[in-house]
């Protein structure tokens, strides 16, 4: 008798029931369907494609971009008694062959291949020998350019459409606008194909977006005082300030790496091994570094520099909290910014309609970054997803306060005129100068201080002053020179200087003492008794030594979540594991045993 799919789930997965949409989604697959899924990181995407290939008959192509992974995929899935294999430009001849030879034979449930595997005739050759369940096409939204990842590989994937019409497809993604999501559909030819759409909430992520005032030392309060020993990701925009930002953690004595594209290919692999491997150590990178990286115990996000999309924000700051703790999304954001990606989309190669795309992107990012509404809302309703304030993000704890900027707004830009009267531009800096009063030795070269609206800003702080600054850029009331940083009007101008405008501003609340975000073991052992928790560190240290026997990261042998549920039920027996959520059968087989003894030692030791 064929097993069901949740006959599958609870006996290779070990979990009770689907969740959300899964049950839906894959019985749309299995009875040969196809489907597009957005479903937020941490949801269970994988189990859509996956349970299916194990129902249907014959093998299940994953088509990923993620080839510094694919081990990792196969190794997680060979531990819950899948069989998985990959090709890909990485392996040997002999491994390539040995993998499609399981494949010719019916000896793999799961094939992981790039999208550039697809442009080659031996490829699409090999696979109309073979008998496939279904097509699932991973980070769906590398092919539309109005997302924020876009490969030009994944163009060539409607040939499995049009040479294997009858093999149901799935594509898969976890950040999509209604926008993006029509151009997937069209683009991979899924306009026919049932459309799932999840809650992209993420309630157990804190987002926080503070003003840049020396970003590395605010970096390093966050993870000293808040994520001390923890695993999270910091993400800068540039190669030297990855370099950088790593240097100064190692320097402070917290264990960073860097990553990005110009680093030789075997360090960027160690660097990532590590830190799938190992626990508590923090990579900083550029955005070269994440897409389906299934570390669940990530605990923070921090970027040093404005992400360039509302889209990519989130895809980047998905990534904490896979197993559902608290987690902290931190984003330092300054004027310096602002300026900084206007420039790159002034200068980027394209055409205007391209140049207009990035700055619609980049407009509600910064409109996400200067709301004074819940972050949570913001961010929701850039997906079309309507919430309420959520009580877990920094303008619901802090609430910032508006204030009626029109007057400072004519101020700055008096001064912009005056400068502009003159035949000159300035940056921020100088500008700011004036409007404070302050005598440098600029100002007094170029007699500046004779200008009329010298001093007529002392009753605003330099940072203050810089705030104007930001936000008006943001409003696109003041543009930024590309090359120059200089400061002019912009056409909205006029109408703030004649008084036909009037311009709110964002005020940030005072610093407040923030509670500590719990960490994944605060979280997991501070619910436990004293006992329960001694089994749960105890159970750690093992899954520690087992996971680098196999070379496989922990979370590969079992999540916290269930060492705390074996914790908490104390078995005594191996066959007292059946049941815990996260235990099938192949991990109770392989791991049932060795877990039984370490409780039992640990009871013995005490």
């Amino acid at each position: 008798m064929t097993e069901t799919a949740l006959d599958v789930l609870r006996r290779v997965w070990g979990y009770a029931d689907f969740r959300g949409d899964q049950a839906e989604i894959i019985d749309t697959v299995v009875a040969g369907g196809d489907a597009l899924v957005l479903m937020p990181t941490g949801a269970g995407k994988s189990l859509c494609y996956q349970v299916p290939a194990l129902v249907r008959e014959g093998t299940a192509v994953v088509v990923s971009p993620l080839i510094a992974l694919m081990q990792d995929q196969v190794d997680a899935l060979a531990a819950l008694g899948v069989r998985a294999g990959f090709l890909n430009s990485t392996q040997e001849l002999g491994e390539r062959r040995a993998v499609e030879r399981a494949l010719l034979d019916g000896g793999l449930d799961l094939l992981y291949l790039a999208p550039e595997r697809l442009a080659v005739p031996d490829t699409l050759a090999l696979l109309d020998r073979a008998q496939l369940s279904l097509f699932a096409i991973d980070e769906a939204h590398c092919v539309a350019q109005w997302g924020h990842d876009f490969r030009p590989d994944y163009l060539r994937l409607t040939v499995l459409h049009e040479r294997w019409p009858d093999i149901p497809r799935i594509a898969l993604t976890a950040t999509a606008t209604d926008a993006t999501r029509r151009e997937i559909a069209e683009r991979l030819e899924l306009t026919e194909a049932r459309h799932f759409v999840a809650d992209f909430d993420r309630p157990n992520i804190q987002y926080r977006i503070v003003p840049k005032d020396n970003p590395r030392a605010q970096l390093l309060e966050l993870l000293r005082t808040e994520h001390a020993g923890e695993a999270g990701i910091v993400y800068c925009l540039s190669r030297a300030s990855v370099e950088q930002t790593a240097q100064f953690l190692t320097a402070q004595g917290i264990e960073a790496l860097p990553y990005h594209a110009g680093l030789d290919r075997r360090v960027r692999q160690a660097n990532q091994a590590r830190f799938l491997r190992e626990d508590g150590l923090v990579m900083v990178a550029t955005i070269a570094f994440g897409m389906g990286i299934d570390k669940p115990d990530v605990r923070f996000v921090a970027h040093l520099d404005l992400p360039k999309s509302v889209e990519g924000y989130y895809q980047e700051t998905g990534r904490a909290g896979r197993d559902g703790l608290p987690s902290t999304a931190w984003l330092a954001y300054g004027l310096a910014d602002v300026v900084q990606q206007r420039r790159m989309i002034d200068t980027s190669e394209g055409d205007a309609a391209h140049k207009r795309r990035l700055s619609m992107h980049l407009d509600a990012m910064l409109a996400l970054c200067e709301t004074v509404e819940c972050r949570r809302v913001q961010l929701l309703a850039y997906f079309g997803q309507a919430s309420g304030p959520c009580g877990n993000c920094d303008t619901c704890l802090a609430p910032p306060e508006t204030w009626d900027g029109t007057i400072a707004a004519q101020k700055l830009l008096s001064a912009v005129v005056r400068l502009e009267q003159r035949r000159q531009r300035y940056g921020a800096g100088h500008v700011i100068d004036i409007l404070r009063g302050k005598r440098t030795e600029r100002v007094a070269t170029l007699g500046h201080e004779n200008l009329t609206v010298f001093g007529v800003g002392e009753d605003l702080s330099e940072a203050e002053w810089r705030g104007v600054v930001r936000q008006l850029l943001a409003q696109r009331l003041l543009a930024a020179d590309p090359e120059y940083s200089t400061l002019s009007l912009t056409p909205d101008s006029r109408a703030v200087l004649r008084g036909e405008r009037e311009v709110q501003l964002r005020r940030e609340a005072p610093r407040k003492a923030r509670a500590r975000t719990r960490a994944s073991r605060d979280a997991v052992v501070g619910e436990l008794v004293p006992e329960a928790a001694a089994r749960f560190e105890a159970l750690r240290a093992w899954r520690a030594a087992a996971a680098k026997e196999q070379g496989v990261p922990a979370y590969v042998v079992f999540h916290d979540a269930t060492l705390r549920e074996i914790a908490l039920r104390d078995p005594q027996h191996a066959h007292e594991l059946a049941g815990i959520s996260g235990i099938g059968a192949a991990k109770l087989e392989r791991y049932g045993a060795d877990v039984a003894a370490a409780l039992a030692e640990l009871r013995e030791g005490r």
